[in-house]
């Protein structure tokens, strides 16, 4: 009997039942009803020390003990009223005339309040600065590229001016040649 005082009695909800355990920790609970998630970490199990309660379980350790919460007619009748009454957590069995009366269970705790509809106000501001910029930038190189366009006719019509007038100097170049060497070959000429 030593192995009995070490175990506690955990119960989780199935269905319109409670099911019991005797378990060494929850984890082995958690084993005994075959359950994969932490029941305990949601609300849904817990630890039970009410001695009418945990009876039954520590007679048989491991054994996974189902009592039913309240009456087929009640339970229907929450099952109606409340689609939800399935997710609500532990309860306590309804208390029959043959039995001892059970502890009540403390009240659940509220749920939290639901987190405001978060603002767009930030995040429209920082779409509003980036098209800002966009544009900017836009703006800024077409700018640029403008200049640089101008700039491009400018040289077009540079070159063209530099190869007219190119044309013509070397033309009179070609010309003042000519009359130079003539002039010279007549001087030297005279000279003989």
């Amino acid at each position: 009997m030593a192995r009995a005082q070490k175990l506690k009695v955990y119960r989780t909800v199935a269905g319109f039942h409670d099911a019991y355990v005797a378990a060494a920790s929850q984890k082995a609970a958690l084993a005994a009803w075959g359950s994969d998630k932490d029941l305990f970490a949601r609300g849904i199990a817990e630890q039970v020390t009410d001695d009418a309660l945990t009876a039954e379980p520590l007679a048989a350790p491991g054994t996974v003990i189902k009592r039913a919460r309240g009456t087929g007619a009640e339970n229907l009748a929450v099952e109606v009223e409340t689609p939800q009454a399935r997710r609500t957590g532990p309860q306590e069995p309804t208390p029959s005339k043959s039995g001892p009366k059970p502890k009540p269970s403390p009240k659940p705790k509220p749920s939290p309040k639901p987190l405001p509809k978060p603002k767009r106000d930030a995040l429209d501001a920082a779409d509003d600065a980036l098209a800002s910029l966009e544009t900017e930038y836009r703006l800024a190189i077409r700018s640029i590229e403008q200049e640089e366009a101008d700039l491009a006719r400018r040289r077009r019509a540079l070159e063209r001016m530099q190869d007219a007038g190119m044309k013509e100097a070397v033309a009179a170049r070609d010309a003042a040649r000519a009359h130079y060497d003539a002039a010279r070959a007549a001087w030297l000429r005279s000279r003989t």
